[in-house]
């Protein structure tokens, strides 16, 4: 069995950072689930773009208010709790939060090993 606190995991090598974000990995590739869950907060009035071109992402609002947006597409979605989206297809977007943090779960195929950071075209590296 596995037991993670997001608490306990605050201000450790698994607790992540960028501009705009930070993301505090519960679940990781040494774990062995085939998938990897995140606790992760946008932080009021970011604009992220990313485009997870070696990865699917389901992403879960616990609290806060945004948009994401599909950037081929350019539907706007509106995020608040309770609202889940998933990024089925490689789909490049831009997410945002509005009018506080957003507080996001989030499951990762293929698993994050925990460490990665976005990479200038928003994506993380594939996974070795």
């Amino acid at each position: 069995m596995i037991v993670a606190s997001s608490l306990e995991i605050a201000g450790t090598a698994r607790n992540v950072s960028g501009s705009g974000w930070e993301s505090r990995r519960l679940i990781l590739r040494e774990h062995g689930m085939g998938h990897s869950v995140h606790e992760t907060r946008v932080k009021d009035g970011a604009e992220l773009h990313l485009h997870y071109k070696n990865h699917f992402e389901t992403n879960y609002c616990l609290s806060g208010e945004g948009e994401v947006v599909h950037k081929d597409t350019g539907e706007v979605f509106p995020i608040r709790p309770g609202t889940v989206y998933a990024l089925n297809n490689h789909d490049p977007h831009i997410l945002r939060a509005k009018n506080g943090d957003l507080v996001l779960i989030c499951v990762f195929t293929p698993p994050l090993a925990g460490n990665e950071v976005h990479r200038e075209d928003g994506s993380y590296a594939a996974s070795e």
